[in-house]
């Protein structure tokens, strides 16, 4: 499948190094500490998601890691088909595995021999990148992302990718990290070296931009701040290798040496508020979107829609 060119936002496109990112998150209990935050936010998009007035029949998770989010999903949408998509295999693997133990001995029997008594909706699951996915135009109604999208390096091909599976008038929502996320990590390693450490977030703007320029119709933004704090700046940076570590392509190779290691945990201690806690910060950005509904034909031809009265 071929993708569109890169257009203008392509250059806010950090350089991450995307395999990297599914070994990463290819070993679940590496990455499972940090799933506290994406349950809270996956929680504050389903409050977001009540205020809009839509039943979709087939519904992707983008990004689904373990799976918790399908299970939100299906019990929001009891009839939709939810499909679950990770990046990282073992993620998927995983998520399998939670749904086999969530279904009791005689569904398991059910579905074996009887599928359409046993199914009830269900989830299927797939493992591909989020710029090229593995199903047709217009194929769903809604895309839902939590806490994913940052980890890619095209943002711009990615939110093109999902407008063309989406069917016309089709919801997109997502959430990821903004700029602000893990400055307080950016102002440590200042006293250690110049070299990157952690993900150039993209700012809430560009992503509005990148969802027009994708094709989107009337993107809403919103922003919010999380601090979560710790007791030692070894917890700290236990909680940031779970939340992925530093893919980027122009990261630092080899470990820190025991004086830079020393000095950086010197500077995060240095960072403790009034409470002796030391904060970390999350900008958290939510969006949503719709596929709207086309003004030209594939030709060109302009295309003009007349509402006829009701009798």
């Amino acid at each position: 499948m071929s993708l569109p060119p890169p257009n203008a936002s392509a250059k806010l496109s950090a350089p991450i190094d995307l395999p990297l990112v599914r070994r990463l998150f290819s070993t679940p209990s590496r990455v499972a500490e940090s799933d506290f935050l994406r349950r809270e936010v996956s929680a504050r998009m389903l409050e977001r998601l009540l205020l809009i007035k839509i039943e979709p029949q087939r519904v992707l998770d983008a990004g689904c890691g373990e799976g918790a989010d399908i299970a939100a999903l299906q019990k929001r949408f009891s009839d939709a088909q939810i499909v679950g998509l990770d990046g990282a295999f073992n993620m998927v693997a995983l998520a399998r595995e939670h749904q086999l133990a969530a279904q009791s001995a005689v569904n398991r029997l059910l579905n074996k021999w009887l599928p359409a008594a046993g199914s009830g909706g269900g989830a299927s699951l797939a493992c591909a990148d989020f710029a090229q996915l593995p199903f047709a135009p217009n194929a769903l109604d809604m895309v839902w992302s939590n806490l994913a999208l940052h980890w890619h390096p095209q943002p711009d091909r990615v939110f093109a990718e999902w407008r063309r599976v989406l069917r016309v008038e089709g919801l997109l929502m997502f959430s990821c990290f903004g700029p602000d996320t893990f400055k307080e990590l950016r102002t440590a390693f200042e006293a250690v070296d110049a070299d990157p450490h952690s993900l150039p977030f993209v700012d809430m703007h560009d992503f509005g931009d990148m969802l027009v320029n994708a094709g989107f119709s009337t993107p809403v933004m919103d922003m919010e701040a999380i601090t979560v704090t710790y007791d030692t700046p070894q917890r700290l940076l236990a909680d940031l290798r779970a939340w992925g570590g530093n893919p980027l392509e122009s990261r630092r190779r080899g470990l820190l040496g025991r004086s830079a290691h020393a000095r950086l945990l010197k500077a995060l201690d240095g960072q403790r508020g009034a409470d002796g806690k030391i904060p970390l910060s999350f900008e958290v950005i939510y969006g949503h979107a719709f596929r709207p509904v086309p003004k030209t034909t594939a030709g060109g031809e302009a295309i003009i829609r007349f509402d006829l009265p009701r009798k």
